[in-house]
């Protein structure tokens, strides 16, 4: 039905996409962020982050202040949106809130299951847990010893469930197995969002296609280089590539046999969109590539706000401030560490 949104969208919809359209304004600017990268130590981040939005949640804070402590108060302040976004929403759009959450739910098992290899405390690893992926059963994550006993004692009852059946073995658990299992569950869970957008139809799976293929490329693109000189088999590295994208499928049959940086470099340069990401890097050099991808993302979510009557506003809403929690960490990190020559490095500015 696309065209014809502004019709009934409104019904359901109107007034979240209201609030959410709000809540984007509260983002900080270009402005803010050359404020906090003057500041001398985090009581000056947080004096400058008192007069936004993060205030009420960091005015209680004693000093000394700690990174993790600035972190996990932005953090819960995106929480609480969420949640109240969530409380309002009719179906489909409670179904669509609940997806963006799952991403953050592979990653919390991934950390439970990593840590608890490594012999961590629990509840040390729960602390480090995004509060948007947590769950029920995620503390008895800990006695699984392969991925069979994984899905049947802890994950059968949660929504990551559907997308184990590619990852099921009875193979114990290592690093690299955690590793592919992480990779396989996100292409299961971004294959599935896809089709969900699609299904939606409109302007939502318009904008959506747009902004889930290019987080599958970013995937393929990031899973080739980091899978260059290990074990993994080019069969085993075309496995973990999603079923769709830009690169999808002539891209992934390149990426799969590329031996280092410049092939893959030389490959997405054969792709307009991705040349000006490849362009920024000189050969052999790959740890800009994330800054890369992320000033990328955050220019195309910015740009799903110039059309209405759809959910990908929502989509970009939760990434943009997931950025800007990012680009906080950052800042804090080198103000902490007294490394403010490096504080430009990493901040992506969103506005």
């Amino acid at each position: 039905m696309y065209g014809f949104e502004a019709m009934t969208f409104n019904i359901h919809g109107g007034y979240l996409e209201a609030i959410v359209r709000g809540h984007r304004s509260g983002l900080l600017t270009a402005a803010d962020y050359n404020n906090l990268c003057q500041c001398e130590s985090l009581d000056d981040i947080k004096m400058h982050l008192s007069a936004t939005e993060y205030g009420p949640y960091l005015q209680n804070e004693p000093s000394p202040l700690h990174t993790t402590t600035i972190v996990e108060k932005c953090t819960l302040k995106l929480v609480d949106e969420y949640k109240h976004m969530l409380c309002q929403a009719t179906e489909p759009l409670s179904t669509f809130l609940e997806y963006i959450t799952y991403g953050h739910m592979i990653d919390n098992v991934v950390l439970i299951v990593t840590g608890t290899l490594h012999e961590r405390d629990v509840q040390e690893l729960l602390e480090k847990c995004h509060p948007l992926g947590m769950f029920d059963s995620i503390a008895t994550l800990a006695v699984a010893q392969n991925m069979r006993e994984l899905y049947r004692l802890v994950l059968v009852d949660t929504p990551l469930a559907p997308y184990f059946s590619e990852c099921i073995t009875s193979e114990d658990l290592d690093d690299m197995n955690i590793e592919i299992m992480r990779n396989t569950l996100y292409k299961a869970y971004l294959e599935d969002f896809y089709r969900f957008c699609q299904k939606l139809g409109g302007a939502t799976a318009e904008i959506m296609s747009d902004l889930l293929a290019f987080e599958a490329d970013r995937r393929a693109v990031n899973i080739t280089i980091n899978s260059i000189g290990t074990e993994l088999t080019r069969d085993d590295r075309r496995k973990l590539y999603s079923s769709f994208g830009l690169l999808y499928p002539y891209g992934h049959e390149e990426l799969a046999v590329c031996e280092d940086i410049d092939q893959v470099r030389g490959v997405m340069e054969k792709y307009p969109p991705y040349q000006p990401i490849f362009s920024k890097l000189s050969y052999g050099e790959s740890q800009m590539l994330d800054k890369a991808f992320y000033e990328e993302e955050v220019k195309r979510l910015c740009l799903s706000f110039e059309q209405q009557f759809h959910y990908g506003v929502f989509f970009a809403y939760m990434r943009l401030r997931e950025q800007e929690i990012r680009n906080l960490m950052w800042i804090s990190e080198c103000v902490a560490q007294n490394q403010k020559s490096r504080v430009h490095d990493s901040v992506v500015f969103i506005f």
